[in-house]
């Protein structure tokens, strides 16, 4: 009887130990449901180039043609440029070239800013579309997308030019009869009338005071805006891009333009500025070939991070 017994505790102590153990090991898992957030994808670039060395020299000599007629010493400080002053140049780096002719000034001035996302949920690409659509937005060429709301306010308005329209409509039915006599014939004002009424748009017509151009792209020769020159998206640079173009003058002083590019291409954001000042007031610069020289020179720059 004893032996039983003995044998019986035993087995209970082995089956105990056995119990533990299994209950350790689920502890050293770890707490249940806990997950585990991956970190996102760092951008693919880490360095930038050297903005000064970016620019090809025959390059340089077609974007600064005055560059051209000095010598052979102040033409290599030219294409040598200037660099930008920035705290972290492996964030951020930029140039800038300038020639003078007896006929008008050029600049050229470029920008490589390398974004990194601090936050690990958030990837360095995601980041620097984010700093991207801020500099659209603020060209004024971004146009958010149309919610619900949005979408009932515009119909709404819809229904509120169609109620006034049909006001409208009525107050001209009740000035023709106001404008009959008792005997039901149109009564005509004298033309003294209108010639008396300071707002009378027929005989004065609209008055401005300048008819300056000032921020906007036009053609040289009718003065006319051109749909094609305008500030817009580009669909063929990079990532993500577009073209902002602004003519400033002040006066009688010569007219200033610039063109700029920026684009995105992964995590880094470039942009490139180039402006012409003509020596002669009256003379306006030609912003297609402004534009395409930005545009071909940007071009060249996604090349080169294509690489």
């Amino acid at each position: 009887m004893a032996f039983v017994t003995g044998t019986a505790l035993l087995a209970a102590l082995v089956v105990g130990c056995s119990a533990d153990s299994g209950t350790g090991g689920s502890a050293a898992d770890g707490k249940p449901g806990e997950e585990t957030v991956a970190a996102a994808a760092p951008g693919k670039y880490r360095t930038l180039p050297e903005p000064c060395r970016a620019v090809e020299t025959s390059t340089l000599k077609d974007l600064l043609p005055g560059a051209a007629e000095l010598t052979e010493e102040q033409q290599q400080k030219v294409y040598e440029g200037t660099a930008s002053v920035t705290y972290n140049t492996d964030r951020r780096v930029g140039c800038s070239w300038k020639s003078e002719d007896p006929s008008s000034s050029h600049a050229l001035s470029i920008d490589f800013e390398r974004v990194v996302s601090y936050d690990p949920a958030v990837s360095d690409d995601d980041r620097a579309r984010e700093v991207y659509t801020k500099q659209e937005t603020a060209a004024g060429l971004s146009s958010p997308s149309a919610t619900p709301d949005a979408e009932k306010s515009t119909e709404n308005a819809a229904d509120e030019d169609k109620d006034e329209d049909k006001s409208t409509e009525k107050d001209k039915d009740k000035g023709k009869e106001a404008g009959k006599g008792k005997d039901g014939k149109k009564q005509t004002p004298a033309a003294s009338d209108d010639a008396s009424d300071p707002t009378s748009h027929a005989l004065t017509g609209p008055t401005t005071e300048d008819d300056g151009t000032d921020g906007e792209n036009t053609d040289d020769a009718t003065g006319t805006p051109d749909e094609s020159l305008q500030p817009r998206v580009l669909d063929d640079l990079g990532d993500s891009a577009f073209l902002d173009d602004l003519l400033t003058r002040a006066g009688s002083t010569a007219q200033h333009r610039t063109v700029k590019v920026v684009f995105r291409t992964s995590n880094v954001i470039v942009t490139v500025e180039y402006a012409e000042q003509p020596a002669v007031s009256t003379v306006v610069p030609d912003s297609k070939e402004l534009q395409e020289k930005a545009q071909a020179l940007a071009r060249k720059l996604v090349e080169e991070f294509s690489e």
